[in-house]
């Protein structure tokens, strides 16, 4: 008998019960639940700080701006998440299983922390690039004022690097963001 204790796998519909009663986030992947890591004041501010210039810049378009309440499910690959900044282009489609996740992001943004920061580069990437309606994933440095710019064009996705002075040229929404205003909102918070 091996010392290994079985893991529970848990449906999507159980996780979606979890979710309606929990006092923190989770996200699911593979029938496994895994809390979210909390955000610091700075996070938070550098989060509202791109929600407010890109709501500004989209506003009239067809595109909307989401917060992190907005739940974020690649269907591809399973994967159930609330990224920092959502944008939506045309009207939302939803899960199957659960209308409170969409499935059509134009771009995401995820403001990165200590604890999430290698995930959030590596397999949460990995994720969000399944999703076909997305253009675009943005992460933003913790650590210094730098901004990663992920793009998808015919040729698949490029990524290119933009730090203080720059502005990030966000094609996909007809949209810009100014590292410097970035990183103010969170010098103050």
């Amino acid at each position: 008998m091996s010392g290994l204790v079985p893991r529970h796998r848990y449906t999507f519909e159980e996780y979606l019960e979890l979710e309606a009663i929990a006092s923190v986030r989770h996200e699911f992947y593979d029938g496994e639940i895994y809390a979210m890591a909390g955000g610091t004041p700075e996070h938070a501010a550098m989060t509202a700080a791109i929600t407010s210039a890109l709501g500004a810049q989209i506003q009239g378009s067809a595109c909307r701006v989401y917060s992190s309440d907005l739940r974020v499910r690649v269907l591809a690959t399973g994967l159930a998440t609330y990224p920092d900044v959502t944008i939506v282009c045309g009207p939302s489609q939803r899960d199957p299983s659960s209308h409170s996740h969409v499935t059509n992001p134009k771009l995401v943004v995820e403001v990165l922390s200590p604890s999430t920061e290698d995930y959030d580069r590596s397999e949460k990437l990995a994720h969000y690039k399944q999703i076909p309606s997305l253009d675009a994933v943005v992460l933003v440095e913790h650590r210094r004022a730098s901004i990663q710019l992920w793009t998808r064009d015919e040729h698949g996705w490029t990524l290119n690097t933009f730090s203080k002075g720059e502005t990030v040229p966000l094609v996909a929404i007809s949209a810009n963001m100014n590292v410097d205003d970035v990183y103010a909102a969170a010098s103050g918070a």
